[in-house]
């Protein structure tokens, strides 16, 4: 089935972040892609999902429609969120070489809306982020996703974040590094991946 719609997840909720400004810079890559879809940005702080306390295991639950299934509203709320895209572009930092708490914690509170979907994942981090990017490739193979084996990382500094919100942007500088080093390429051909369904995993 071709994708029509693709959710870019902001997966860092801790204050002054640099998250979002990544997945915007990762959205006006990806808006010269030649594409009839639509992506829209999903910011899991605006979500505000506690730990998970479901009392049900989710792949337990009806595959069709589990939503009205969950006992909590913010759940439910989740459920529908996430169960209105067909794939999935996942934006994150990596947190002593793995992934935010935030986002495992997204991840888990679901299942049947996340199985058998695509996923790509963008990573950043001093080195890029590919620790976080290894990890969450197997958390969403476990969820039985389509994941995409190019995994860009944009390396960042204390300087990135600084910039950022000083010119509420990235800077020349950095945009100039992550083009040197082919990652935009590497976005425009995970996204690639991710239409086509091909070089799946």
């Amino acid at each position: 089935m071709a994708l029509q719609k693709i959710a870019l997840v902001t997966c860092s909720t801790r204050e002054t972040r640099l998250n979002p400004f990544i997945t915007q810079y990762v959205k006006k890559i990806l808006s010269d892609e030649k594409w009839e879809g639509k992506i829209e940005i999903i910011d899991l702080e605006a979500h505000s999902l506690p730990l998970y306390n479901e009392p049900a295991i989710p792949s337990l639950l009806p595959s069709t429609n589990p939503t009205p299934h969950y006992v909590h509203e913010h759940t439910r709320a989740w459920s529908k969120t996430v169960r209105q895209y067909d794939g999935f572009i996942f934006v994150t930092p990596q947190y002593n070489w793995s992934i935010p708490a935030s986002l495992k914690n997204a991840l888990d509170y679901l299942y049947w809306e996340w199985n058998g979907k695509p996923a790509g994942i963008v990573t950043y981090g001093g080195k890029g982020g590919g620790k976080a990017g290894d990890h969450l490739q197997q958390i969403l193979t476990g969820l039985r996703m389509k994941t995409v084996s190019i995994i860009p990382g944009f390396p960042v500094g204390s300087h990135t974040m600084d910039s950022c919100l000083k010119e509420n942007g990235i800077n020349k500088d950095d945009h100039e590094v992550w083009q040197s080093r082919g990652v935009e390429e590497k976005v425009r051909l995970m996204f690639q991946g991710l239409i086509e369904n091909s070089n799946f995993q």
